[in-house]
């Protein structure tokens, strides 16, 4: 069985102001040439398929345009879509009519039967192929919150551990619940499969270790709780599809375990990112191969000058600055004009900088998307950046508060203060599903 992995799709996005629809769709199309260039069986769709948890009419329109053309193409493939921390769950699921009657499996949230207990079998999907037989199995986990998940009892002062394989864990009440919830759905899988049978796994999730981008991800659980260990994938698992991460990597060093990353960038954090999806081959229970599919740039993203430099010499860099059209051309598109970032070093204040910094750019075909300012420390070259109003957006309340009563009282802050930030923070959350996870 071949299978591809793409995930953090961010449809909707608009990159500092402006809007990526065009973008998008080139992205959406490659996609469809790549799923019959690598004869794919499989599509898994890890999370953040959406940018908010209200997207617009056309991004919707974007998304199941392509779910029924991929399906028209390929009559068989089966795809396989959670929702990530950006998603709202309800309204992932709010098509389920449309989604089922094209074979697509779509979970966007965790649900409860009547007593209380976890559905679990409704996060396990059968994966058919082209002649109606069952594949392999996918245990389809959405992004957890922590009402999402079963609570564990742990032993006074001891630790959790799902199972004799799986790495132990802290008492940590949440990755205890995460890892429960994933073995439970896995001892589903494995009872319903047949000998031979592949079980994949999606998540949407931050996987201890995992390598960030520096500014466009948001921390999805309070207090560090969404570091989640790679034990919580038992063996039995022939692949895991995770996402959230924008970089693509491998978990923990397995092969098996791995971020596809976005496949446009988020910020100019990842202008040097290589993005990619991910392709792979499962043969009985176990993954065989798997490979980067690198995904082009259709819009590239500039930085002018490298590194910050006082205004009058990143006004000249930006005069010289050559943006030549694509070959066979006059001109470029505006939708694949390049997004430019300006790194400018200042003594003071500048009230028309703006303004200087458009009329160096006048008549040359780039979208100037951030002007970065930083100021220069007192008694040395070094500089100091000062904070946007992007800036500001980014900051984490969590990680803010933490580091204060770091500061304050010289230790870490206690498990039961920081689940009450966490309640306090996400309370409309888990009262409404239009609300985006902070």
């Amino acid at each position: 069985m071949r299978l591809l992995h793409t995930s953090d799709w961010h449809l909707g996005q608009t990159f500092h102001h402006y809007d990526r629809t065009a973008e998008h769709q080139r992205f959406l199309d490659w996609l469809l040439d790549t799923l019959d260039a690598e004869d794919t069986e499989l599509l898994l769709i890890a999370g953040d398929v959406f940018d908010n948890a209200n997207p617009s009419a056309a991004s919707q329109r974007q998304l199941y345009r392509f779910i029924t053309e991929a399906r028209r193409r390929r009559p068989a493939l089966a795809i396989v879509m959670i929702a990530g921390n950006h998603d709202s769950p309800a309204r992932m699921e709010a098509p389920a009519p449309f989604l089922d009657g094209l074979g697509v499996c779509c979970i966007g949230q965790v649900t409860r039967l009547g007593d209380g207990a976890i559905d679990i079998g409704r996060l396990v999907t059968p994966v058919h192929g082209a002649d109606g037989e069952v594949r392999a199995w996918c245990l389809a986990i959405p992004f957890l919150r922590p009402g999402d998940v079963p609570r564990p009892a742990l032993p006074e002062g001891g630790s959790a551990q799902a199972d004799a394989e799986v790495a132990p864990l802290d008492t940590d009440p949440y990755r205890a619940g995460v890892a429960a919830l994933y073995r439970a759905a896995l001892d589903e899988a494995l009872r319903r499969r047949a000998p031979d049978q592949p079980v994949v796994a999606l998540g949407h999730c931050h996987m201890r270790g995992g390598e960030a981008s520096e500014d466009s991800e948001r921390r999805i659980v309070v207090g560090g709780a969404e570091a989640l260990p790679p034990g919580i994938f038992d063996p039995a698992i022939a692949y895991v599809a995770l996402g959230h991460l924008h970089k693509a990597q491998r978990v923990g060093g397995q092969e098996h375990i791995r971020y596809s990353g976005s496949p446009l960038p988020m910020s100019f954090s990842e202008i040097h990112y290589r993005h990619q999806v991910l392709s792979g081959t499962i043969e009985g229970d176990r993954l065989q191969e798997i490979r980067a599919v690198p995904v082009p740039r259709w819009v590239p993203l500039l930085r002018v000058p490298e590194q910050p430099a006082p205004l009058d010499d990143a006004l000249a860099a930006l005069q010289g600055l050559s943006v030549p059209a694509p070959a066979g051309q006059e001109a470029m598109a505006e939708d694949l004009q390049p997004y430019l970032q300006v790194r400018v070093r200042l003594d003071g204040p500048e009230p028309a900088l703006r303004s200087r910094i458009e009329q160096a750019l006048a008549d040359k075909p780039v979208r100037l998307a951030r002007i970065e300012v930083s100021a220069a420390a007192s008694g040395n070259d070094a500089t100091a950046p000062l904070l946007s109003l992007d800036d500001l957006n980014r900051v984490d309340p969590a990680a803010l508060f933490s580091s204060l009563y770091r500061s304050r009282h010289g230790g870490e802050a206690p498990p039961a203060l920081l689940a009450a930030l966490h309640e306090l923070l996400h309370d409309d959350e888990d009262d409404t599903s239009g609300v985006e996870a902070a």
